[in-house]
């Protein structure tokens, strides 16, 4: 064998291997993670910074790895097919061809391909600095090109812009989510959690608060010792006061104030009323992330809903936003009615006025939030009529049969899921 095909060889190991080093560097650069990457640019890593320069500039980067690779592999084919022609003639362009294919796909694109794909971050920063230089190097040829198929494109009606590991919409971020699964460091509390920040904008506070039945409050009306009883026995700290109607919400009262005055005074010496707030009222329709970010402007903890009509429909606490992110928050004053009971055979027993958002948070269940907020107002409108005790409903996989009713409030619901529901 002489010299030169000798050299010709050693040309085309090194060639095969610039190859596949640009090819994995524009895998591990399009797939290393934009948010570590932040993170280690904060912290003062130079690679990170210039992996995210890299990055910001999309077509530049492309442009000078696509010219790279592509001027290597035209020479390295050119050096093979010049060492075969001689030995095969004509037959060595095809004999060629087939050798330049394996060693390409082989050497420069799936080999280093598979491995920067599994190390993105790591090869990223590695391969930054150098092809960083290259960007510069090859930047005028890259524009030229760029120039001209940007002009091809927009004959077209095409126009290409954008960064590498641009910000994520909100599905992209809950499909990132979905898919970050990991048993072993117990993932799906993280993974709730994550999706009910998301979703802070799309639920109103009429799907989270308590409802106007289930509030404690007190008729200002009443003897003052009367009050001042009822609120030191409730387990909550922040009441509303009512007078005439319950519908007349005139002051919300916090039991320390009450406590505070009480300290100082004789009951009978205690103006209720004039120890009360004043209600702040907000509609049912106002987003739990409205809400959240009214109670950090307004330094407050406690809020009235009303309807359109000004009707009082319930309350809304900033526990109860918080419980939304993080789950149910307890303190050795709550009181536990979550409503929900398993029976032995795998079918629940669950009161009407549970929110469907807790039943998918707490079993995995997938039931629709759109059209109602509770389980039972999910069965009315699914039957569009008021079911009778004893009447059983199937949709979305489910078996609902109504146990208990009171008037047409539906007050107790059997539910069977799909794992244990058997036609």
């Amino acid at each position: 064998m002489s010299s030169f095909v000798i050299l010709i060889i050693l040309c085309v190991i090194v060639l095969i291997v610039l190859s596949g080093f640009f090819s994995a560097s524009e895998t591990a650069l399009t797939a290393a993670s934009r948010a570590k990457m932040h993170i280690l640019e904060k912290e003062g890593n130079k690679k990170a910074k210039l992996v995210n320069h890299l990055r910001g500039n999309t077509e530049v980067l492309l442009g000078t790895i696509l010219l790279g690779n592509t001027l290597i592999n035209s020479l390295c084919s050119s050096l093979i097919t010049s060492v075969m022609t001689p030995v095969f003639g004509e037959a060595g362009i095809f004999y060629a061809t087939i050798i330049i294919t394996i060693l390409l796909l082989s050497f420069s694109e799936i080999l280093p391909k598979s491995y920067a794909i599994n190390y993105p971050d790591k090869f990223a920063l590695f391969v930054s600095p150098f092809i960083n230089f290259m960007t510069k190097v090859l930047s005028p040829f890259v524009i030229v090109i760029q120039i001209f198929t940007d002009g091809i494109l927009k004959i077209f009606g095409v126009t290409l812009g954008g960064k590498i590991g641009y910000a994520l919409g909100d599905e992209e971020l809950r499909g990132a989510i979905d898919l970050h699964h990991d048993p072993e460091f117990g993932t799906k509390g993280k993974r709730a959690m994550l999706r009910s920040i998301l979703d802070l904008r799309d639920v109103d506070l009429e799907d989270i608060m308590i409802h106007r039945k289930n509030v404690e409050m007190v008729d200002i009306d009443l003897p003052t010792k009367d009050i001042i009883e009822r609120i030191l026995s409730c387990p909550y700290t922040r009441i509303p006061l009512w007078q005439n109607d319950p519908d007349n919400i005139i002051g919300v009262l916090h039991a320390k104030n009450l406590l505070r005055a009480l300290r100082q005074k004789n009951d009978k010496d205690i103006n209720i009323l004039s120890l009360a707030q004043k209600p702040w009222f907000v509609p049912e329709t106002t987003s739990l992330f409205e809400q959240l970010t009214a109670f950090r402007e307004r330094h407050e903890h406690f809020a009235v809903i009303v309807d359109e009509y000004g009707t009082f429909m319930g309350i809304v606490t900033l526990e109860d936003i918080l419980e939304e992110i993080v789950g149910d928050i307890t303190d050795e004053y709550d009181v536990r009615v979550n409503g929900i009971k398993q029976d032995e055979d795998g079918t629940y027993l669950i009161e009407g006025t549970v929110t469907l958002r807790d039943l998918n948070r707490e079993l995995g269940w997938d039931l629709p939030v759109e059209e109602a907020s509770t389980i039972a107002g999910l069965l009315l409108h699914e039957s569009r009529d008021i079911p009778d005790v004893g009447q059983v409903l199937e949709f979305y996989n489910f078996r609902f049969e109504v146990i208990r009713k009171q008037k047409n409030q539906i007050i107790l619901i059997k539910v069977t899921p799909p794992a244990h529901h058997k036609n």
